[in-house]
């Protein structure tokens, strides 16, 4: 076991809780700012740093022991807030590099990739999140964490290295001044005819869009 698993399954529960929950309102607080779309330069740079810093946060909640709840059914939260707004400012700024290719599971023999978009992921991040944050806010700490692990295990943690690949691998393809392989038909919507295809200068239009930001030179920017 390690030095940090130890450390976290030792230390007094209200502090662990307390770290996990600055985390990830740090981390809701910055996504919602980035999809005002007021620095669209900066990103794709800017969410991969705060994707990378949710996914410490889920590492010490994977590495924890089990975390049980208090209470053997979950209380009702009331209505929650709808993702579909976030989801569709990702889309506009993101585009053309919003959709990616990614394999659900490495261990089943023969995956097949799938499309997958960040603004997808995003989305689904932020509306797991929010749903244990309803519960630490009304004071139920161990409900919270409970579906922070659970979620983080099941649902929001593969999401979130998915979109972390996908976002790394947008910032080494400017820093290497690699462009993209057009990937034809690679799209999110059956029968969508194409219309949400990356186009096939993507990988130039992503390289003008974030390059500046990371104060680089790529072919695209000429």
């Amino acid at each position: 076991m390690s030095n940090a698993t130890l450390h976290d399954s030792h230390q007094d529960p209200d502090d662990f809780a307390v770290q996990i929950s600055d985390q990830i309102e740090s981390f809701i607080v910055a996504v919602t700012e980035v999809a005002k779309g007021d620095e669209p330069d900066s990103a794709v740079p800017f969410l991969l740093l705060e994707v990378s810093q949710l996914l410490l946060a889920g590492g010490r909640l994977g590495a924890h022991e089990d975390i049980l709840p208090d209470e053997r059914y979950e209380p009702d939260i009331g209505p929650e807030p709808d993702a579909d707004d976030l989801r569709e400012r990702f889309a506009v700024l993101l585009d053309p590099i919003d959709v990616y290719s990614e394999v659900f599971d490495p261990y089943v023999p023969r995956s097949q990739p799938v499309a997958c978009r960040i603004s997808d992921d995003l989305a689904g991040i932020v509306s797991d999140l929010r749903h244990g944050m309803a519960h630490y806010r009304d004071g139920r700490v161990s409900e919270a964490l409970w579906w922070w692990q659970f979620s983080y295990l099941s649902n929001w943690g593969p999401i979130a290295s998915a979109a972390l690949r996908a976002l790394q691998s947008l910032v080494a393809h400017v820093r290497l001044d690699s462009p993209l392989d057009e990937l034809d038909g690679l799209d999110t919507d059956s029968g969508a005819d194409g219309e949400d295809q990356l186009a096939e200068e993507a990988g130039r239009v992503m390289a003008a869009e974030i390059a500046a930001p990371l104060g680089l030179r790529s072919s695209a920017t000429g």
